[in-house]
């Protein structure tokens, strides 16, 4: 997975010195934290509850289904209205989702039923916020340090699925409704942060609202070959190969420790995903980015294939960072590729677009996982999932040639 990178002088700093761009990546993490933070929490509880594989596959599914079903409205909401708007009344909506979790635990009226359909309602602000806040970063920097920013954006997401679960699983001793009402406060505070974000350029244009506007962005993605085929291989890859849900399952039955070790199972992908992006934030690829693309997600499946065979908790966790990494070096690819062939008037749609296929792959593997786990046993789901995702990195180099010729994130080809 190493390629010749360059590191041009002062372009850390250069990112530094975009106050708005700091306000992002801090709401960015504080809120993908809080979201890392809940989730150990609801995956140990609902497990708790009921003991089921298939119900912890149900906590991806309900979130999967606003991403599908609002997929169009979040699009034209993204590229009609103020974004920051936007994702800070999302912010407000989670902070209600899961103080509604905290009083449910605290008063004892919380059942499976109930989590799912809180789930059901913290999933549609997710739909409309996640789309929305990649959308906001050609906004904040200037192109030529998009790459990067994209980057050291990556590493937002990867130092809250670090300090997420593993706070999520420490706090969790002292009770789940400590974890809900943790994160009730953290999403407050990444609504404030995101109200501070100063964006460049002029506000978005209210278009009339049409058929061919409504699915302008699906049209776009099925005219570029480049970006049809990184969408897709991220769906189908994370859709087969996700081992998230079964994390539970491998912490209690099979390396027999408690919430701390789940959350540090959770927390793992993300120590791999952190320090490669930290490389990516601070050099940029430079020659051979396809190849580079679909060698990091065989990578991922190898990873998970060798998780499915572990009974040691250091292997496991080794296992799962090598994970984390190959995913973040093809997410900052991907998003890359996507951001910097879109027009910014149609970047809304398309990273609505983009989320539906690429945000539900992980919930839809979810599902997939526990559905699997739950007939055949978590090793087969983990073992099946892992092969399918290098199956899945050598037929779309057949499919996409144009991607396997891309030499830089620019776009020139070898």
């Amino acid at each position: 997975m190493s390629a010749p990178i360059q590191s041009p002088t002062g372009s850390s700093a250069a990112l530094r010195e975009h106050r708005s761009f700091v306000f992002y990546w801090c709401a960015r993490t504080s809120t993908n934290a809080a979201y890392q933070m809940q989730a150990v929490a609801v995956g140990w509880q609902i497990y708790e509850l009921t003991g089921s594989a298939f119900d912890l596959g149900l906590v991806g599914l309900v979130q999967f289904f606003p991403v599908v079903v609002l997929g169009i409205v979040v699009g034209q909401i993204a590229d009609r209205y103020d974004r920051r708007v936007v994702v800070g009344t999302c912010q407000a909506i989670k902070a209600f989702a899961v103080l509604a979790f905290a009083l449910g635990t605290l008063g004892g009226w919380l059942t499976r039923d109930a989590m799912l359909a809180i789930l059901f309602v913290s999933g549609t602000a997710r739909a409309f916020e996640t789309p929305t806040m990649h959308t906001l970063v050609p906004g904040i920097v200037p192109p030529k340090l998009l790459p990067r920013a994209i980057a050291a954006s990556a590493t937002a997401t990867q130092t809250a699925i670090i300090c997420g679960p593993a706070l999520g699983g420490l706090l969790y001793v002292f009770g789940a409704g400590t974890v809900y009402l943790t994160c009730t406060g953290v999403f407050v505070l990444a609504s404030v942060l995101v109200s501070l974000i100063r964006l460049q350029g002029p506000p978005p244009e209210k278009k009339p609202v049409t058929i061919e506007t409504l699915f302008a962005g699906f049209g776009y993605i099925r005219r570029n070959p480049v970006v049809l085929g990184a969408i897709s291989l991220d769906l189908f890859a994370m859709l087969l190969g996700g081992v998230t849900a079964l994390l539970p399952i491998y912490a209690k039955d099979i390396l027999a420790t408690g919430p701390w070790g789940l959350g540090l199972l959770r927390s793992a992908p993300a120590i791999g995903a952190l320090a490669i992006s930290i490389v990516l934030a601070r050099n940029q690829l430079e020659r051979r980015v396809g190849h580079i693309l679909f060698a990091s997600v065989g990578a991922f499946g190898v990873a998970a294939v060798v998780f499915a065979f572990s009974t040691s908790l250091t292997l496991s966790m080794v296992a799962l960072a090598i994970y984390g990494a190959a995913d973040a070096v093809s997410v900052v690819i991907r998003h890359s590729l996507v951001q910097t062939r879109t027009p910014n008037d149609m970047l809304g749609r398309v990273m609505a677009v983009n989320f539906m296929f690429t945000g539900t792959s992980g919930s839809l593997g979810e599902f997939r996982a526990g559905a699997v786990a739950a007939l055949f046993g978590a090793f087969t789901s983990v073992l099946v999932g892992g092969i399918g995702a290098i199956l899945v990195a050598l037929l779309w180099m057949r499919l996409f040639p144009e991607i396997v010729r891309i030499d830089t994130i620019q776009g020139r080809q070898t």
